[in-house]
């Protein structure tokens, strides 16, 4: 067994952990007080659920995708796009729940191995990433300073799909490790649902 397998396994068995999940919204209010570029870059790390959403984009992406930054891309600019839109005080209904949602829907993308068309992918994780995008803009709304803490986390999000797409193509041949690492993430979706249901 290769050491890239168990590094890999215990990426699944985090993300399966669902107990330990802790959603963003509501969470953490206010973190991003007077924060910096090294604070957003951290901040896509604190919180189970972006950081499964964003290393399942990835990662699904390096098992379906011809073009493999196209999902990441798109979910990087309509993450921005959603940041933005919590910036200038625009609430969007039901952000807990869409944030679920992607978790389970990009979970079960990446166990089925599903491919679809570009412009259906990119479109598809990029609804996602305007919910993800303004839970941060939501929390940044307010500040003197959201340019640097936003500018790291739309570089740890890259950073972390480039991670997705690494453990993709390293695992792409080793089907039931794939469909686990899916089935992990769609397990914290449902988890995550069902705390808010």
């Amino acid at each position: 067994m290769s050491r890239k397998l168990p590094n890999a396994l215990l990426l699944i068995a985090a993300c399966a952990m669902a107990t330990s999940a802790n959603a963003h919204i509501g969470t953490d209010s206010g973190t991003h007080l007077d924060r910096g570029l090294l604070d957003g870059l951290l901040h896509p790390f604190t919180g189970l659920d972006h950081l499964a959403a964003m290393l399942a984009v990835g990662f699904w992406s390096a098992l379906s995708a011809r073009r493999l930054w196209i999902a990441p891309l798109a979910f990087a600019n309509m993450l921005l796009a959603g940041a933005l839109l919590g910036l200038s005080g625009i609430e969007l209904p039901a952000v807990e729940p869409m944030i679920a949602a992607s978790l389970l829907v990009l979970g079960l993308l990446v166990a089925l191995r599903t491919r679809l068309p570009a412009v259906l992918a990119a479109a598809l994780v990029g609804v996602f990433a305007v919910f993800h995008g303004a839970a941060h803009g939501i929390e940044l709304a307010g500040r003197a300073s959201f340019m640097a803490p936003l500018l790291g986390m739309l570089l740890a999000t890259l950073a972390l799909h480039a991670t997705g797409l690494g453990l993709g193509r390293t695992l792409r041949n080793t089907s039931w490790v794939t469909r686990l690492a899916g089935a992990g993430v769609a397990t914290l979706g449902m988890t995550l649902l069902a705390q808010l249901a």
